[in-house]
């Protein structure tokens, strides 16, 4: 006869639920601190790229003023608002496009700045797709454990 199975040492809300082995929660800070990071990084290298390394006009540009529309949405990243994730995946592309064109068209140091901003738009964006997809996943995972289970008639 076999043994009766004991119970797990480990209680079932430590357990990981990624294949990975770490928990969800982890993958969702992770996500949420690479969005914010490559948010405040474009905000940082627009005013550096426009006022100091490359401006368009000796002394700096009003093109610095394009660091204003990022701004915007840093307060909802770091409250962790779901809708914020999702336009901030659409905004993002606006400048991912003016960095191809820079890196295209401009000379250096403003062709390293362009190529610079492709590579934090690109982050941005994946950490915004991650973020909300990881989220979405667990407010399911959440709904099907916690719902009582009816039959449709």
């Amino acid at each position: 006869m076999k043994a009766p199975l004991s119970p797990s040492p480990i209680p079932p809300s430590s357990e990981p639920a990624l294949a990975l082995g770490a928990p969800v929660e982890a993958h969702v800070h992770i996500s949420r601190a690479l969005a914010v990071g490559s948010l405040l990084g474009l905000i940082v290298l627009s005013l550096v790229w426009e006022l100091l390394a490359a401006p368009l006009r000796p002394g700096g540009s009003w093109l610095a003023l394009k660091a204003l529309p990022l701004c915007l949405p840093l307060a909802g990243l770091l409250k962790n608002r779901m809708y914020t994730y999702r336009w901030v995946s659409m905004l993002v592309w606006l400048y991912f496009t003016e960095g191809v064109v820079r890196a295209w068209g401009d000379k250096a140091p403003g062709n390293y700045c362009a190529l610079l901003e492709i590579a934090l738009c690109l982050v941005l964006f994946v950490a915004c797709l991650t973020h909300v997809r990881l989220r979405q996943r667990d407010a399911k995972a959440a709904g099907l454990s916690d719902a009582p289970a009816t039959e449709s008639s």
